[in-house]
């Protein structure tokens, strides 16, 4: 062959595995995509100050990124939170909220639910025991039910006329599980039947599923079988492999029954966000490969889950804060190679459970967490991921040990569902964050990060985390517009309890509500603090605290 021939070849087979493998497809995420708007907050005048910058943050604002899908901010409901309709102090909670997605019906009793069962009325085809975590036969008295009206749980119907009176949408989690517990002839098609017909019943009113939740794991139901009661020759042991033939069989049933309806719904597989080859979980090794060779291109995005810390650890702030940054880029990285070296095409990412394993402090209660919480939202828009649940909207106390947002009246000296500090940074955060993420520079301290955006409205949003232990003085360098008149400010800071785990959030100085949390019942009347800008932007930034800062601009600029 000639060499010019060879060339030719070679450029066409590059660019034909860039178009199959290196793109991805359509982001389902993203077809409701909006810009976004903003108005100038109530505010009141405050003067500048008049130290030095120690940080300088400079922004071009026409050096964007990416758009900003509006499913980044969803949570996570489960079955133990009660009914949440009849509890107007939760509900109006999550109005202010505003996740905009919320999935259910949990995590691992998704793998355990039935949604049209009545209580203690299981289908006739599951056993009468499970394995635990640790491999050991335990009865399986621990069915869910989706017709269960008791007052601790939360039954099918509630959760969709919750998310009609808080304007939020669904993403549910359908029991994959089922299809390897099951003793009937054949599991999988009457696991895959059963979650059609919940997509039957949910009627369109559902674009978003994902078939199991954390499969590849021993602390599944699932993960180990009884092969004395399975009728289809499935191992004892699940494999990626597996999980992929069966979620062909779920896709292929569930779509049918979304065209029956004429409805449209987007599926979602699990996939190991980040693994080592010599973990100790063996399935999970090789997870991500063998469900590839089995199911190809088969979802419509992938599922991932992350706690961002070590398991059990008493991690100190700056491990979780430093784990933000790091963990979610790694995951993308991950993603993103694991796709490659399969040879599939990339799809969205949705981050559907996430929160931090630190534990002992009372970490996961404490402003770091709502810290945390902020930047892992900056990181995610950078990063280019689709979605992302938070867990949860509430769960147990646990003397502070507790990944809910909202305390379910187990938190002594404090009223139930009042919220936790990673509340008050999340609700600040989608305020101030547009439909467009932007680049940024900082220099002077890495301990310092910068998320700026832009709004259709002819605003900038910038957030500014302090992760130092000392204050600093920003300045932002804005280039690529024309600057309006004022900016306008929010600053969140810790209290002074717990050691460096507060679990207190000041707004603008304005104190908690409560013992703990943030001024919950005022929320809405705080001022932000505006400044003029006249030719600099600067602002005072506490030790370990957020800046959520709205700059006006001129009308056409952004």
């Amino acid at each position: 062959m000639k060499i010019g021939t060879m060339i030719s070849v070679t450029i066409i087979l590059l660019v034909s595995e860039i178009l199959l493998f290196g793109q991805s497809t359509k982001n389902c995420f993203l077809e409701d995509f909006e810009l976004k708007n903003t108005t100038i907050p109530l505010y009141k005048e405050a003067e500048k100050t008049t130290a030095d910058p120690t940080v300088t943050i400079t922004i071009n604002f026409r050096d964007t990124l990416r758009k900003v899908s509006k499913y980044l901010y969803g949570n996570n409901s489960n079955l133990w939170m009660s009914q949440i309709v009849t509890e107007p102090v939760l509900l109006n909670n999550i109005r202010l909220l505003s996740p905009n997605i919320i999935r259910f019906p949990g995590g691992n009793i998704s793998n355990v639910y039935f949604w049209n069962a009545e209580v203690n009325q299981p289908p006739e085809d599951v056993p009468d025991s499970l394995f635990d975590s640790n491999g050991n036969k335990i009865l399986a008295n621990f069915w869910w039910y989706g017709k269960n009206d008791a007052d601790n749980t939360l039954s099918l119907d509630n959760y969709y006329n919750m998310l009609n009176k808080t304007g939020n949408t669904g993403l549910i989690c359908v029991n994959f599980s089922y299809s390897r517990y099951g003793t009937g002839p054949n599991p999988v098609a009457t696991a895959a039947h059963y979650a059609a017909e919940w997509v039957r019943h949910d009627n369109g009113r559902t674009k978003f599923w994902e078939i199991g939740n954390e499969n590849f794991g021993p602390w599944q139901a699932g993960f180990k079988i009884d092969t004395t009661l399975n009728q289809n020759g499935q191992p004892e042991i699940i494999t990626g492999q597996i999980y992929g033939r069966h979620f062909n069989v779920f896709v292929d049933s569930m779509r049918k029954a979304a065209q029956e309806i004429g409805g449209q719904i987007y599926i979602g597989a699990q996939l190991i966000e980040n693994i080592e080859k010599n973990s100790w979980n063996l399935p999970a090794r090789t997870w991500n490969d063998k469900f590839f060779k089995e199911s190809g291109n088969a979802a419509d995005f992938f599922i991932v889950h992350s706690y961002f810390t070590n398991y059990g650890e008493n991690s100190t702030a700056e491990v979780i804060l430093n784990s933000a940054t790091t963990e979610t880029s790694n995951i993308m990285s991950y993603l993103k190679q694991t796709t490659r070296d399969n040879r599939v095409q990339f799809k969205p990412i949705a981050l559907t459970e996430w929160n931090i394993f630190a534990v002992e402090s009372k970490q996961m209660v404490s402003f770091i967490n709502g810290m945390h919480a902020t930047i892992v939202l900056g990181e995610l828009a950078k990063h280019g991921f689709s979605m992302a649940c938070r867990w949860d909207l509430v769960n147990g106390y646990d003397n502070g040990n507790d990944h809910g947002m909202f305390n379910k009246g187990d938190e002594p000296g404090v009223p139930i569902w009042n919220p936790r500090p990673d509340f008050f940074y999340m609700y600040y955060f989608q305020k101030f964050f547009g439909d467009h993420v932007l680049n940024a520079s900082v220099d002077g301290n890495t301990n310092i990060l910068a998320y700026p955006s832009r709004f259709n409205s002819e605003h900038a949003g910038i957030i500014v985390v302090n992760k130092e232990k000392t204050d600093q003085v920003v300045k932002i360098e804005p280039q690529g517009l024309t600057l309006g008149e004022k900016y306008y400010l929010y600053s969140l800071t810790g209290g002074d309890d717990n050691g460096e785990f507060s679990q207190s959030v000041y707004v603008n100085n304005e104190a908690p509500t409560n013992a703990t949390g943030g001024p919950i019942n005022n929320l809405q009347e705080i001022p932000a603090w505006a400044y003029t800008i006249d030719d600099e932007i600067i602002f005072s930034s506490p030790a370990r605290s957020v800046q959520f800062i709205l700059l006006e601009t001129q009308i056409g600029q952004l």
